[in-house]
């Protein structure tokens, strides 16, 4: 009987020393804390550190963290990183109102984060606090401060897009060094300063359109209790070129679905092009959200007597149809006023004769249709589209 009273004592005090190691831990984190220490192996320590030397107030942000953390990074990060990554979400958390008002839930996943996707882990926090934080400081919404960011973050950085960056996964400092990056390089620059000012933010894209022109991804930042998207180089919430061709795609077809990041794990991967072996970014299938936004703003184009269709086609000479004008598929891109509006691929020869390229576009307005042609060498068609619908012929 003394035996077992003294194994009840024993483990009774394991279980309170595991509860008290760490104050401010919630205990639904043990477990996931445990088996994460476990897999860091040499790496334990660190991890072990950022626990122990975070404030009771920040232990929360270090536990989220090491339980979802990737292998890559349970074996390499640093303590004083994470910890000096942690300090600063909660420093802008706690100085910023609207910051304050996003939900633990939220904070943790999308805001708390150091990294988006894959990219190089980079200590970028600190820099983006200080760089954005003037331009935040005097917002009184969560939706004045991501428009405050948004709309300065390319002069502020001073990095644009450019497809001569070295890679599409670049980190915010490998953007800056160049002043150059990919859609998802500007994503991920994007994504950073916005968490860097404690604004709720993920990555959002396609691996591929729906009509196999290649992939993009773009912003999503969540105000207003839901999650709305913009780009790096803003017109407003929810709303920009891709918006038709998001509602073109697939829920059920993993490379035509629309997919959002996430830190917490959710059964699902996003698609990186650039290396499909990659299986460690956690996404959600938002396509359904992608679709409902799209047919709402088809529907008011077609309702609101502003807007007419611009239906493009193209065609081109072949040797195998005798020198005859045939239907040929061809990427083309829309532009007003030097700003994309849209984008999409003209169907071929084997495809259904209705099925003909179309952009919803305003009335009275010039546009210019901007494709390749022999060799790859550039083109340029401008329309000037009056009261009526328009159709174009591009020849190749």
């Amino acid at each position: 009987m003394n035996r077992i009273a003294v194994l009840i004592a024993t483990l009774a005090a394991v279980l309170l020393a595991a509860c008290t190691e760490f104050p401010g831990m919630p205990s639904g984190y043990r477990a996931l804390v445990d088996s994460a220490l476990v897999k860091a192996g040499s790496n334990r320590p660190e991890l072990e550190n950022a626990l122990k030397n975070a404030t009771p107030a920040t232990r929360k942000g270090v536990a989220f963290l090491i339980a979802y953390m990737p292998q890559r990074d349970l074996e390499s990060m640093r303590s004083d990183d994470l910890l000096a990554n942690v300090g600063l979400a909660y420093e802008a958390r706690n100085r910023f109102a609207w910051a304050r008002e996003v939900p633990d839930s939220i904070f943790l996943n999308d805001v708390l984060p150091y990294a988006v996707l894959n990219e190089e882990r980079d200590q970028w926090r600190e820099q983006l606090y200080r760089l954005f934080t003037p331009y935040v400081d005097t917002c009184r919404t969560l939706e004045e401060a991501i428009m405050a960011v948004n709309r300065n973050i390319a002069q502020a950085v001073k990095v644009e897009y450019n497809t001569a960056r070295e890679k599409p996964d670049q980190n915010p400092s490998e953007s800056m060094r160049q002043g150059m990056a990919s859609c998802s390089g500007l994503s991920i620059l994007l994504v950073d300063a916005l968490r860097a000012v404690g604004i709720p933010a993920r990555i959002a894209g396609t691996a591929n359109w729906h009509d196999n022109r290649g992939n993009h991804n773009w912003c999503e930042v969540w105000v207003g209790g839901q999650w709305h998207f913009t780009e790096y180089y803003p017109d407003t919430l929810d709303r920009a070129w891709f918006l038709p061709d998001a509602g073109k795609a697939d829920a059920n077809d993993r490379a035509h679905a629309i997919w959002a990041s996430s830190f917490k794990p959710t059964g699902e991967s996003f698609p990186l092009v650039w290396d499909s072996t990659i299986t460690y970014v956690p996404a959600l299938n938002v396509t359904p959200h992608y679709i409902a936004l799209a047919n709402s703003e088809l529907n008011a184009k077609l309702h609101d007597g502003k807007h007419v269709p611009l239906r493009v086609r193209a065609v081109s000479r072949t040797c195998a149809n005798l020198g005859n004008l045939e239907r040929v598929a061809v990427n083309v891109d829309i532009f007003c006023n030097g700003e994309q509006i849209g984008g999409g691929r003209t169907s071929n020869a084997r495809q259904d004769e209705n099925d003909v390229l179309t952009f919803m576009v305003e009335k009275n307005k010039t546009y210019s249709l901007r494709y390749n042609g022999a060799l790859n060498h550039p083109l340029e068609r401008t329309v000037a589209v009056k009261d009526e619908p328009e159709e174009v012929v591009l020849e190749l």
